[in-house]
C-alpha cells in the first residue's frame, strides 16, 4: 500500500465561468494559476507557492447535460481505480463516470456514496508526491467535511472502503454528533448528518488562509457570498462557508481571526 493510499490528494473546482473563478480564487486564496497545457478542454492548475494543490475547469458538457452545477470535488488515492469502482457499487454507492485515463496523469472515476455525496477515485502514474506542508499552511486544504445523508451508515461506507478510522466525536447539540476521522495520521476531517437546510449530502473542503477577517473582506470584494461564519470551532480555528460567484460552495479555515 502506498503512503497516499485512501488519502485526499487533489481537488477540482468545476465552474460555469473559468476566468471569473480564477480571478476569485486568486484573490481570496492567493493561488497561482497556470494552464496545464494538456490539450483538449482547458484545465488550470492551482498552486500554493510552488506546490500544485488542485485544478479549475469548465463543467464538462455531458455533466452539464445531467444537471451538474459548479462544485468542488476531492480526489482520493487508491491502488486500482477499476477495483475500487467495483467496491463502491458493492457497498451501495454509485459510479457516475466510469473509470477512464487522463493521458500522462493517471486514471480516475467519479463516484458517489450511498446518499449521493460525490468524490473521485484516482490512481496517478507516479507515486511521487511533494512532502506534506505544515498543518495550516495557507493555500493548502486543511479539513474535509462530509454532510452525510446519515452519519452512521456513511461512516461505515468510507471506513469499509478506505479503512478510515474514527477520531474524536463531538456533541453538537441538536445537530447530533460531529465525528472526526483520520486516514492514517492526525484527524483531517469530520462527518455529520446533514442539516435540513443543506440541499443534498456533499463533501466540503476547507482551504487554509492566514487570517479569517481579511479573507471575509476578499470574499465580499470578489462577489462571493458567505452563508455561515466566520466563527470559532473547538480547537480554536476560525471557519466560514460560502458560495463563489458561480455558485460552488467553498470553505475557509484560519488559525487566527
Amino acid at each position: 500500500m502506498s503512503a497516499n493510499q485512501a488519502k485526499f490528494v487533489w481537488y477540482d473546482v468545476m465552474t460555469s465561468d473559468t476566468k471569473a473563478a480564477e480571478a476569485f480564487y486568486s484573490s481570496v486564496v492567493g493561488w497561482k494559476m497556470q494552464d496545464a497545457g494538456m490539450g483538449g478542454p482547458a484545465y488550470t492548475i492551482l498552486s500554493a507557492g510552488d506546490i500544485m494543490v488542485g485544478g479549475l475547469m469548465a463543467i464538462p458538457e455531458e455533466a452539464r447535460a445531467m444537471g451538474a452545477k459548479p462544485c468542488w470535488m476531492g480526489y482520493i488515492a487508491v491502488s486500482d481505480v477499476d477495483d475500487y469502482a467495483a467496491r463502491v457499487t458493492a457497498a451501495g454507492g454509485s459510479i457516475r463516470r466510469a473509470p477512464a485515463d487522463i493521458p500522462g496523469v493517471g486514471r480516475f472515476a467519479v463516484a458517489a456514496d450511498p446518499h449521493g455525496a460525490g468524490f473521485i477515485l484516482f490512481k496517478g502514474n507516479s507515486e511521487a508526491q511533494p512532502a506534506p506542508p505544515a498543518p495550516g499552511t495557507p493555500g493548502h486544504f486543511g479539513w474535509h467535511e462530509l454532510h452525510a445523508g446519515d452519519l452512521d451508515s456513511a461512516f461505515a461506507f468510507y471506513a469499509g472502503l478506505f479503512g478510515w478510522t474514527k477520531a474524536e466525536a463531538i456533541d453538537i447539540g441538536p445537530m447530533g454528533v460531529y465525528q472526526t476521522f483520520a486516514t492514517g495520521g492526525a484527524p483531517l476531517g469530520g462527518m455529520m448528518t446533514k442539516t435540513a437546510d443543506m440541499p443534498a449530502p456533499c463533501w466540503l473542503y476547507y482551504i487554509n488562509v492566514e487570517a479569517i477577517d481579511a479573507a471575509v473582506e476578499r470574499v465580499n470584494a470578489g462577489g462571493g457570498k458567505i452563508i455561515m461564519g466566520p466563527h470559532q470551532v473547538p480547537g480554536g480555528s476560525w471557519i466560514l462557508q460560502g458560495f463563489d460567484p458561480q455558485g460552488a460552495m467553498f470553505c475557509l479555515v484560519a488559525a487566527k481571526r
